[in-house]
């Protein structure tokens, strides 16, 4: 090794790289007492710096603000296993939070260590539901993506009603997951395997009854097949169903917690592609027969193609998640976390 190179390795890091939450609220003293305090918010990944400043840019108040940012400074590691890396853990308080996908970690209250930091450490917030996938396939909110990527408002198809009734059918399954992983390590039935039972890649909007029916059949197969390989789970079963129950969970809302890109991928935008394809056939429809000329006609055509949007795109954009109870809870944990620092803030500055 080279002096130079040995040189380098030896040099310290920026201070910047030890932050805490210590050090941040030491940099908002230097501010001045009437200055805005900062509070920095931890992401997994550079697509959730959007949904956490959504969120939490509303709550701001005259005394704190957030900025959004991604766990280390000095490399590109991403993921929730950085943004929740016990070093990271040590470093929250009141002036630096984490903020994450819930992935199972909710519903497993604190059977595993991600899911106990995520129960006990006031500094981390998280989804509650599976993802931020999830809140972007929150069903009263996909009309709305079908009329933003295809400019035609008629309803061709109740996506809400489809999805409840999807929901109810897998919940004794998706129940069936979250055993697998709070008393076996998910190994009898993964994640990957509920993804697979569960899928509607090929949902059909003019028979929605027979590919729900199609869904209930492989659902109960494959019920009776872990009842029969575990008939231990009988005396635990009912409990963990009724704890989910107690958490807020519900049969009609069950898809907001299996596996986010699972449920975008396999079966909300298959649906969706299959709805806009129609209403964008309907509308291409109306200019053929509307236009006076075939000049007109191909204007006219190329006009609202242009105006139209990828459906997929439309989604990962979908904002229409914010009236979600779930959504609403984690800004409610947010509101808690200010008041309780600005209580603690007002506390100080009368001790100075």
């Amino acid at each position: 090794m080279s002096q130079h190179t040995s040189t380098s390795a030896r040099q310290p890091k920026s201070l910047a790289a030890y932050a805490n939450s210590r050090y941040v609220s030491a940099l908002n003293t230097l501010r001045g007492k009437k200055a805005r305090r900062k509070i920095v918010a931890y992401v997994e990944s550079y697509d959730d710096i959007t949904f956490w400043s959504s969120l939490l840019r509303p709550l701001e108040t005259d005394t704190f603000y957030f900025e959004v940012m991604l766990p280390s400074s000095t490399s590109l590691c991403k993921g929730k296993k950085v943004a929740l890396s016990n070093q990271l853990g040590e470093r929250l308080g009141d002036y630096m939070i984490a903020c994450v996908d819930a992935d199972y970690d909710y519903l497993m209250q604190g059977a595993t260590p991600n899911s106990a930091l995520l129960y006990q450490n006031p500094y981390v917030f998280h989804t509650y539901v599976y993802a931020i996938e999830s809140f972007h396939c929150y069903a009263a909110s996909l009309s709305d993506v079908c009329v933003t990527a295809t400019l035609n408002d008629r309803r061709v198809f109740d996506i809400e009603a489809f999805l409840t009734a999807y929901s109810q059918i897998i919940w004794p399954l998706f129940v069936w997951n979250i055993w697998a992983y709070r008393y076996a390590g998910g190994k009898p039935f993964s994640l990957l395997d509920l993804a697979r039972t569960v899928a509607m890649p090929d949902a059909n909007v003019y028979r929605p009854n027979e590919s729900l029916e199609k869904l209930r059949h492989r659902v109960n197969a494959k019920i009776a097949r872990l009842q029969k390989a575990f008939p231990q789970a009988r005396k635990t079963y009912k409990p963990l169903r009724d704890t989910l129950f107690q958490l807020g969970l519900t049969p009609e809302t069950t898809y907001l917690f299996v596996r986010g890109h699972d449920l975008q991928d396999s079966v909300v935008l298959p649906l969706l592609q299959t709805i806009c394809d129609q209403l964008r056939r309907e509308r291409e429809r109306e200019i053929r027969k509307q236009a006076i000329h075939s000049t007109q006609m191909q204007n006219e055509l190329a006009g609202y193609s242009h105006a139209t949007m990828p459906v997929e795109e439309v989604l990962r954009r979908n904002k229409g998640y914010t009236t979600c109870p779930w959504y609403e809870r984690i800004q409610d944990d947010i509101r808690h976390f200010l008041n309780h620092i600005q209580t603690t803030h007002e506390d100080n500055t009368s001790a100075s």
